[in-house]
Protein backbone atom coordinates (compact mmCIF):
# COMPACT_ATOMS: atom_id res chain seq x y z
CA UNK A 1 0.00 0.00 0.00
CA UNK A 2 1.48 3.37 -1.17
CA UNK A 3 1.54 5.94 2.15
CA UNK A 4 0.95 9.53 2.47
CA UNK A 5 4.41 10.43 2.58
CA UNK A 6 4.54 8.51 -1.10
CA UNK A 7 0.85 10.17 -2.36
CA UNK A 8 2.24 13.92 -2.00
CA UNK A 9 5.64 13.78 -4.24
CA UNK A 10 3.38 11.67 -6.25
CA UNK A 11 0.83 14.54 -6.64
CA UNK A 12 3.72 17.48 -6.86
CA UNK A 13 5.29 15.74 -9.21
CA UNK A 14 1.79 15.31 -11.61
CA UNK A 15 1.26 19.39 -11.09
CA UNK A 16 4.69 19.70 -11.91
CA UNK A 17 4.65 17.75 -15.50
CA UNK A 18 1.84 20.23 -16.27
CA UNK A 19 3.21 23.07 -15.47
CA UNK A 20 6.45 21.77 -17.60
CA UNK A 21 3.91 20.62 -20.66
CA UNK A 22 1.65 23.42 -20.70
CA UNK A 23 4.93 26.11 -19.75
CA UNK A 24 6.80 24.30 -23.06
CA UNK A 25 3.71 25.14 -24.95
CA UNK A 26 3.06 27.70 -24.25
CA UNK A 27 6.74 29.36 -25.13
CA UNK A 28 6.80 27.36 -28.84
CA UNK A 29 3.00 29.27 -29.73
CA UNK A 30 4.23 32.77 -29.04
CA UNK A 31 8.05 31.71 -30.33
CA UNK A 32 6.45 31.18 -33.83
CA UNK A 33 4.20 34.20 -33.49
CA UNK A 34 7.01 36.53 -33.18
CA UNK A 35 9.01 34.63 -35.67
CA UNK A 36 6.50 35.06 -38.46
CA UNK A 37 6.36 38.66 -36.89
CA UNK A 38 9.79 39.28 -38.44
CA UNK A 39 9.49 37.14 -41.37
CA UNK A 40 11.75 34.43 -39.99
CA UNK A 41 11.20 31.76 -42.94
CA UNK A 42 9.18 28.92 -42.54
CA UNK A 43 12.23 26.18 -42.75
CA UNK A 44 14.41 27.59 -40.07
CA UNK A 45 11.26 28.25 -37.77
CA UNK A 46 11.01 24.33 -38.61
CA UNK A 47 14.10 23.20 -37.52
CA UNK A 48 14.69 25.51 -35.17
CA UNK A 49 12.06 26.48 -33.16
CA UNK A 50 9.50 23.56 -33.95
CA UNK A 51 11.74 20.86 -33.52
CA UNK A 52 13.58 22.65 -30.63
CA UNK A 53 10.48 23.63 -28.86
CA UNK A 54 8.41 20.56 -29.08
CA UNK A 55 11.41 19.31 -27.38
CA UNK A 56 11.80 21.80 -24.32
CA UNK A 57 10.47 19.50 -21.77
CA UNK A 58 13.23 16.91 -22.40
CA UNK A 59 15.55 19.66 -22.53
CA UNK A 60 14.64 21.54 -20.19
CA UNK A 61 14.79 18.07 -17.78
CA UNK A 62 18.32 16.93 -19.21
CA UNK A 63 19.68 20.70 -18.42
CA UNK A 64 18.21 20.73 -15.19
CA UNK A 65 18.80 17.30 -13.94
CA UNK A 66 22.82 17.62 -15.12
CA UNK A 67 23.35 20.99 -13.48
CA UNK A 68 21.57 19.41 -9.95
CA UNK A 69 24.12 16.32 -10.65
CA UNK A 70 27.28 18.65 -10.80
CA UNK A 71 26.03 21.21 -7.68
CA UNK A 72 25.20 17.61 -5.88
CA UNK A 73 21.69 18.48 -5.30
CA UNK A 74 20.72 15.61 -7.54
CA UNK A 75 21.41 11.69 -6.70
CA UNK A 76 24.10 10.97 -9.83
CA UNK A 77 22.67 7.81 -10.70
CA UNK A 78 18.64 8.41 -10.19
CA UNK A 79 18.78 11.75 -12.34
CA UNK A 80 20.54 10.05 -15.14
CA UNK A 81 18.51 7.56 -15.59
CA UNK A 82 15.46 9.13 -14.92
CA UNK A 83 15.80 11.53 -17.72
CA UNK A 84 17.65 9.22 -19.93
CA UNK A 85 14.36 6.84 -19.39
CA UNK A 86 12.18 9.89 -20.07
CA UNK A 87 14.00 10.74 -22.90
CA UNK A 88 13.72 7.18 -24.52
CA UNK A 89 10.25 6.90 -23.58
CA UNK A 90 9.30 10.28 -25.26
CA UNK A 91 10.85 9.30 -28.48
CA UNK A 92 9.24 5.89 -28.48
CA UNK A 93 5.75 7.05 -28.18
CA UNK A 94 6.18 9.60 -30.74
CA UNK A 95 8.11 7.19 -33.13
CA UNK A 96 5.52 4.61 -32.84
CA UNK A 97 2.24 5.20 -30.83
CA UNK A 98 1.85 8.60 -32.36
CA UNK A 99 3.57 7.98 -35.90
CA UNK A 100 0.86 5.04 -35.65
CA UNK A 101 -2.34 7.14 -34.56
CA UNK A 102 -1.51 9.47 -37.01
CA UNK A 103 -1.23 6.79 -39.73
CA UNK A 104 -4.81 5.25 -38.29
CA UNK A 105 -6.60 8.46 -38.38
CA UNK A 106 -4.82 9.59 -41.94
CA UNK A 107 -4.87 6.97 -43.81
CA UNK A 108 -2.47 5.85 -46.91
CA UNK A 109 0.82 8.66 -46.68
CA UNK A 110 3.56 8.38 -49.41
CA UNK A 111 6.54 10.33 -47.70
CA UNK A 112 8.88 11.91 -50.12
CA UNK A 113 12.05 10.61 -50.71
CA UNK A 114 13.67 13.90 -49.87
CA UNK A 115 12.35 13.57 -46.65
CA UNK A 116 13.37 9.81 -46.34
CA UNK A 117 16.90 10.84 -47.19
CA UNK A 118 17.31 14.04 -44.92
CA UNK A 119 15.45 13.83 -41.89
CA UNK A 120 13.88 9.53 -41.09
CA UNK A 121 17.46 8.05 -41.86
CA UNK A 122 19.08 10.65 -39.70
CA UNK A 123 16.28 10.16 -36.96
CA UNK A 124 17.71 6.42 -36.97
CA UNK A 125 21.63 7.19 -37.73
CA UNK A 126 20.83 9.58 -34.20
CA UNK A 127 19.75 6.70 -32.39
CA UNK A 128 22.76 4.75 -33.65
CA UNK A 129 25.07 7.45 -32.71
CA UNK A 130 23.27 7.48 -28.89
CA UNK A 131 23.71 3.10 -28.91
CA UNK A 132 27.31 3.88 -29.97
CA UNK A 133 28.53 6.38 -27.33
CA UNK A 134 26.34 4.87 -24.39
CA UNK A 135 26.89 0.87 -24.74
CA UNK A 136 30.21 1.52 -22.25
CA UNK A 137 27.31 2.37 -19.33
CA UNK A 138 28.49 6.20 -19.73
CA UNK A 139 27.68 9.28 -21.38
CA UNK A 140 30.70 11.43 -21.02
CA UNK A 141 31.08 15.07 -21.50
CA UNK A 142 33.15 14.63 -24.74
CA UNK A 143 30.24 11.68 -25.87
CA UNK A 144 28.11 15.03 -25.19
CA UNK A 145 29.80 16.87 -26.84
CA UNK A 146 30.00 14.22 -30.56
CA UNK A 147 26.28 14.34 -29.64
CA UNK A 148 25.99 18.05 -30.34
CA UNK A 149 28.13 18.52 -32.98
CA UNK A 150 26.07 15.68 -34.98
CA UNK A 151 22.93 18.09 -34.19
CA UNK A 152 24.73 21.18 -35.26
CA UNK A 153 25.50 19.35 -38.49
CA UNK A 154 22.14 18.42 -39.38
CA UNK A 155 20.95 21.99 -38.53
CA UNK A 156 22.99 23.21 -40.74
CA UNK A 157 22.62 20.47 -43.89
CA UNK A 158 18.03 20.99 -43.43
CA UNK A 159 18.72 24.82 -43.43
CA UNK A 160 21.04 24.99 -46.24
CA UNK A 161 18.99 22.91 -48.65
CA UNK A 162 15.41 24.18 -46.89
CA UNK A 163 13.95 20.78 -46.25
CA UNK A 164 10.81 21.51 -45.85
CA UNK A 165 9.01 20.84 -42.32
CA UNK A 166 5.50 21.54 -40.79
CA UNK A 167 4.88 25.08 -38.87
CA UNK A 168 1.91 24.47 -36.45
CA UNK A 169 -0.66 27.36 -37.62
CA UNK A 170 0.15 30.52 -35.50
CA UNK A 171 -0.77 34.25 -36.32
CA UNK A 172 1.66 37.03 -36.78
CA UNK A 173 2.02 38.26 -33.56
CA UNK A 174 0.45 42.19 -33.06
CA UNK A 175 1.76 42.06 -29.74
CA UNK A 176 5.33 41.67 -29.46
CA UNK A 177 6.07 42.31 -26.46
CA UNK A 178 3.55 40.42 -24.85
CA UNK A 179 4.24 37.37 -26.98
CA UNK A 180 8.35 38.42 -25.92
CA UNK A 181 6.86 37.79 -22.11
CA UNK A 182 5.02 35.01 -22.30
CA UNK A 183 7.67 32.99 -24.45
CA UNK A 184 9.96 33.50 -21.55
CA UNK A 185 7.70 33.07 -18.84
CA UNK A 186 7.43 29.44 -20.72
CA UNK A 187 11.19 29.29 -20.12
CA UNK A 188 11.19 29.74 -16.87
CA UNK A 189 8.16 27.26 -16.27
CA UNK A 190 9.30 24.54 -18.32
CA UNK A 191 12.86 24.96 -15.79
CA UNK A 192 10.84 24.99 -12.74
CA UNK A 193 8.84 22.31 -13.64
CA UNK A 194 11.39 20.06 -14.91
CA UNK A 195 13.38 20.97 -11.49
CA UNK A 196 10.16 19.91 -9.24
CA UNK A 197 9.77 16.54 -11.28
CA UNK A 198 13.36 15.32 -10.99
CA UNK A 199 12.86 16.04 -7.16
CA UNK A 200 9.65 14.70 -6.76
CA UNK A 201 10.94 11.11 -9.23
CA UNK A 202 14.19 10.55 -6.82
CA UNK A 203 11.68 11.07 -3.92
CA UNK A 204 9.48 8.45 -5.50
CA UNK A 205 11.90 5.38 -6.90
CA UNK A 206 13.84 5.75 -2.94
CA UNK A 207 10.40 5.37 -1.38
CA UNK A 208 8.91 2.86 -3.99
CA UNK A 209 11.83 0.96 -4.56
CA UNK A 210 11.68 1.05 -8.10
CA UNK A 211 14.21 1.88 -11.58
CA UNK A 212 14.32 5.54 -11.97
CA UNK A 213 14.53 4.98 -15.75
CA UNK A 214 11.39 2.91 -15.87
CA UNK A 215 9.80 6.08 -13.89
CA UNK A 216 11.19 8.02 -16.35
CA UNK A 217 9.83 6.50 -18.95
CA UNK A 218 6.14 6.52 -17.59
CA UNK A 219 6.28 10.43 -16.42
CA UNK A 220 8.57 12.60 -18.51
CA UNK A 221 8.57 10.31 -21.45
CA UNK A 222 4.62 10.47 -21.67
CA UNK A 223 4.05 14.04 -20.72
CA UNK A 224 6.81 14.78 -22.79
CA UNK A 225 5.35 13.59 -25.63
CA UNK A 226 1.98 15.30 -25.76
CA UNK A 227 3.03 18.64 -27.56
CA UNK A 228 4.04 16.64 -30.61
CA UNK A 229 0.31 14.66 -29.70
CA UNK A 230 -1.62 18.00 -30.35
CA UNK A 231 0.67 18.35 -33.45
CA UNK A 232 -0.30 15.23 -34.61
CA UNK A 233 -4.37 15.92 -34.20
CA UNK A 234 -3.77 19.26 -36.10
CA UNK A 235 -2.21 17.40 -39.06
CA UNK A 236 -5.11 15.31 -39.04
CA UNK A 237 -7.84 17.49 -38.65
CA UNK A 238 -6.10 19.78 -42.07
CA UNK A 239 -4.86 16.53 -43.40
CA UNK A 240 -1.53 17.71 -43.24
CA UNK A 241 0.89 15.16 -42.73
CA UNK A 242 4.11 17.24 -43.30
CA UNK A 243 2.63 19.26 -39.83
CA UNK A 244 2.42 15.79 -37.88
CA UNK A 245 5.20 13.55 -39.60
CA UNK A 246 7.93 16.23 -39.52
CA UNK A 247 7.52 17.28 -35.79
CA UNK A 248 7.42 13.64 -34.45
CA UNK A 249 10.48 12.45 -36.84
CA UNK A 250 12.45 16.25 -36.02
CA UNK A 251 11.72 15.57 -32.42
CA UNK A 252 13.57 12.05 -32.70
CA UNK A 253 16.61 13.81 -33.82
CA UNK A 254 16.18 16.66 -31.28
CA UNK A 255 15.77 14.15 -28.07
CA UNK A 256 18.85 11.98 -28.34
CA UNK A 257 21.30 14.76 -29.99
CA UNK A 258 20.58 17.85 -28.41
CA UNK A 259 18.68 17.22 -25.27
CA UNK A 260 21.11 14.26 -23.99
CA UNK A 261 24.16 16.19 -25.64
CA UNK A 262 23.21 19.27 -23.39
CA UNK A 263 23.21 16.87 -20.48
CA UNK A 264 26.05 14.68 -20.93
CA UNK A 265 28.02 18.05 -22.04
CA UNK A 266 27.30 19.49 -18.87
CA UNK A 267 27.61 16.53 -16.26
CA UNK A 268 28.22 12.93 -17.76
CA UNK A 269 25.38 10.16 -17.19
CA UNK A 270 25.59 6.68 -15.89
CA UNK A 271 23.35 5.09 -18.60
CA UNK A 272 20.88 2.34 -16.99
CA UNK A 273 21.25 -1.21 -19.05
CA UNK A 274 18.04 -1.18 -19.71
CA UNK A 275 18.27 1.78 -22.54
CA UNK A 276 21.16 -0.10 -24.07
CA UNK A 277 19.94 -3.53 -24.33
CA UNK A 278 16.22 -2.88 -24.43
CA UNK A 279 15.34 1.48 -25.76
CA UNK A 280 17.28 2.20 -27.85
CA UNK A 281 17.96 -1.04 -30.07
CA UNK A 282 14.15 -1.09 -30.31
CA UNK A 283 14.32 2.47 -31.28
CA UNK A 284 16.76 1.99 -34.13
CA UNK A 285 15.05 -1.26 -35.04
CA UNK A 286 11.63 0.21 -35.41
CA UNK A 287 12.97 2.90 -37.72
CA UNK A 288 14.84 0.40 -39.76
CA UNK A 289 11.94 -1.68 -40.37
CA UNK A 290 9.98 1.46 -41.68
CA UNK A 291 12.35 1.57 -44.09
CA UNK A 292 12.49 -1.47 -45.48
CA UNK A 293 8.88 -2.08 -45.47
CA UNK A 294 8.51 1.57 -47.52
CA UNK A 295 11.60 0.40 -50.12
CA UNK A 296 10.19 -3.07 -50.66
CA UNK A 297 6.89 -4.61 -50.01
CA UNK A 298 5.18 -1.24 -49.14
CA UNK A 299 5.91 0.21 -52.65
CA UNK A 300 7.12 3.78 -50.97
CA UNK A 301 3.73 4.52 -48.97
CA UNK A 302 2.08 3.53 -45.39
CA UNK A 303 -1.30 3.25 -44.70
CA UNK A 304 -3.80 2.10 -41.76
CA UNK A 305 -2.50 -1.38 -41.14
CA UNK A 306 1.16 -0.72 -40.44
CA UNK A 307 -0.48 2.32 -38.17
CA UNK A 308 -2.17 -0.52 -35.88
CA UNK A 309 1.30 -2.75 -35.82
CA UNK A 310 3.22 0.95 -34.43
CA UNK A 311 0.61 0.62 -31.65
CA UNK A 312 0.91 -2.68 -31.26
CA UNK A 313 4.92 -2.53 -31.56
CA UNK A 314 4.32 0.13 -28.73
CA UNK A 315 2.52 -1.43 -26.42
CA UNK A 316 5.28 -4.44 -27.05
CA UNK A 317 7.56 -2.48 -26.22
CA UNK A 318 6.05 -0.73 -22.58
CA UNK A 319 5.36 -4.40 -21.62
CA UNK A 320 8.92 -5.90 -22.28
CA UNK A 321 10.26 -2.84 -20.36
CA UNK A 322 8.07 -3.51 -17.72
CA UNK A 323 8.60 -7.37 -17.46
CA UNK A 324 12.44 -6.89 -17.99
CA UNK A 325 13.59 -3.89 -16.63
CA UNK A 326 11.00 -2.70 -14.46
CA UNK A 327 14.07 -2.14 -11.32
CA UNK A 328 15.95 -0.43 -13.27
Amino acid sequence: MVDVSTIQPLLVGVLALAVLVKSAQGAVGALIRLAKHYDVPDVVVGVTIVAVGTSLPEIGSHVIASLGIVSGTLDFTVASATVLGGNMGSSVTQQLLLFGIFLVGYGRYHPRSTFLRSTFVPMVLASVLVLLVAVDGTISRLDGLLLLAAYAAHTYYAVTHRERGGVPPEPESKRVGRDAAIAVLGLVGVIVGAYVVLEAVELVVDRLRLGGSMVGLVTIGLAAALPELSTVFEGLRRRAPDIAIGTLVGSNIVNPLLAIGLGGAISTYQVPQAVVVWDLPVKVLAGVAVLGWLWTLGKGSLGRREGFYMIMAYFAFVSGRLLLFAGQ
